[in-house]
């Protein structure tokens, strides 16, 4: 039955692999995304931006909102 069900399913292997490849790429996606030390910097970098009068003090802390929130968010485990 094995065998049968291998040889049925070959064509579907390509499609299985993207499959998986996407998810991993998902997850490693998430991780960056929710990675504190990142958020950290990017957080350091708006606050370097509004220094330097580079960037409106509105949209810095609507950013920093952005980030501080996403710091804070519970991710699914999966």
């Amino acid at each position: 039955m094995g065998l049968m069900t291998n040889l049925l399913t070959l064509p579907l292997a390509p499609v299985r692999a993207t499959i998986a490849l996407a998810e991993q790429i998902r997850q490693q996606a998430e991780a960056e995304y929710y990675d504190p030390a990142r958020i950290r910097l990017q957080l350091e970098q708006i606050d370097t931006l509004r220094e330097n009068g580079e960037i409106d003090p509105d949209v810095a802390a609507a950013w920093e909102d952005e980030l501080v929130s996403r710091l804070y968010q519970p991710r699914e485990e999966t």
